[in-house]
């Protein structure tokens, strides 16, 4: 099977699992739900849940629980988009080739439809479903708090807002930035699969390396495909961080340096990898597959 099939087969596992946890019978406030259904169902490549149950199934976890601890993330990482997509922030009115959730409803629906989801990941966490010891699914649920939080993306969004009346920002500023804002969920992500599987330290510590690694090569093949992808092409409007003044990887590193870097840094991710072998294979399938992705 091809990467981006096994991708899209945990991508549907998660799109029919949140389907069916997003679904309140008898809800009192249903336009909400129906806000929050619309944010986190449809299009997406659901890579943070990919992570989950890769870096999970190096332990030989049950499958089930690596899918609900992503279906948790993918809950946070979808609220985050809500949020930033709003006029206070990135001011966005495509996402996913779709109008965002502020635009398809109204600005108050939004904010509570990313307030729901940001909370459900956290009940999602604390179900049963998702691992059966108590002690794991507390570790998960103040795992993912400090990585969501203001240690983690959301400290990085505000860093994100004030570099926009920066006057200059330095290559080591910029990928603390990105560390906070986009690399906290990548870490949650594959530390997540250690802790469902119990594993040591040791074993955690390869894989918040790895995490580190991809995470930087994601932002930096994002800022790739903003300055060479259009509109149509990605979904969403381009060319964003350029028009409020901020700096991207490309301006620090030049566009043939920003791909070389992507490039080397996937590598060694998957160096970071080789304790586990063959195991890992599909984790360093999705190494290269971010920084060589079209959208």
């Amino acid at each position: 099977m091809s990467f981006e099939d096994t991708l899209k087969q945990t991508a549907g596992e998660i799109e029919n699992l949140l389907s069916e946890l997003l679904t309140f019978e008898g809800a009192n406030a249903p336009a909400v739900i129906e806000a929050m259904r619309y944010s986190a169902l449809g299009q997406g490549k659901r890579l943070r849940p990919f992570f989950v149950t890769e870096a999970s199934s190096l332990f030989g976890v049950e499958r089930s629980h690596g899918l609900h601890a992503g279906a948790a993330i993918e809950c946070i990482h979808c609220y985050s988009l809500v949020h930033d997509d709003l006029p206070a922030m990135d001011d966005d009115d495509l996402r996913r080739g779709k109008p965002t959730t502020h635009i398809a409803f109204t600005e108050a629906t939004a904010i509570l439809a990313g307030d729901g989801l940001l909370t459900f990941a956290f009940e999602i966490l604390g179900r049963s479903a998702t691992h059966p010891d108590p002690q794991v699914r507390c570790d998960l649920v103040r795992l993912l708090a400090r990585a969501a939080g203001a240690e983690g993306m959301v400290g990085g969004q505000m860093l994100d807002l004030e570099a926009e009346t920066k006057t200059s920002t330095t290559l080591d500023e910029t990928i603390l930035l990105q560390g906070m804002k986009t690399g906290a969920l990548f870490r949650f992500s594959c530390e997540a699969g250690a802790v469902l599987g119990q594993a040591g330290a040791e074993d955690r510590a390869i894989l918040l390396t790895y995490a580190d690694r991809i995470g930087l090569a994601f932002q930096i093949a994002d800022d790739l495909l903003d300055a060479e992808s259009t509109a149509e092409e990605l979904g969403k409007r381009t060319q964003k961080d350029a028009e409020a003044g901020k700096a991207t990887f490309i301006d620090l590193l030049g566009l043939e340096g920003a791909r070389t870097r992507a490039h080397e840094i996937a590598d060694e991710a998957c160096d970071a990898l080789e304790r586990y072998g063959d195991a890992a294979e599909d984790l360093k399938r999705a190494a290269r597959f971010i920084v060589d992705r079209k959208n």
